[in-house]
């Protein structure tokens, strides 16, 4: 009887012991979480910045070309 009280309070440590700091763990994971949105979010605002500079480089170059086949006409 002694041997299965012991075992009964090991299961008992062992689940305890287990189930311990969820609520540190939902506070890492929000933050993590959170840090992973805002680089995703500074990465898709420099494509976005990088992409109006190529539309800009793009526009300027093309009213380049015009200007220069009006005047050589």
């Amino acid at each position: 009887m002694k041997k299965l009280v012991l075992f009964a309070a090991i299961v008992a440590a062992v689940s305890f012991a287990s189930c311990g700091n969820k609520a540190a763990d939902a506070a890492k994971a929000e933050a993590d979480s959170i840090r992973i949105a805002d680089s995703i979010a500074a990465v898709e605002a420099a494509a976005a910045e990088e992409a109006a500079a190529a539309a800009a480089d793009t526009v300027v170059v093309d009213s380049v070309a015009v200007t220069e086949t009006v005047v050589a006409e």
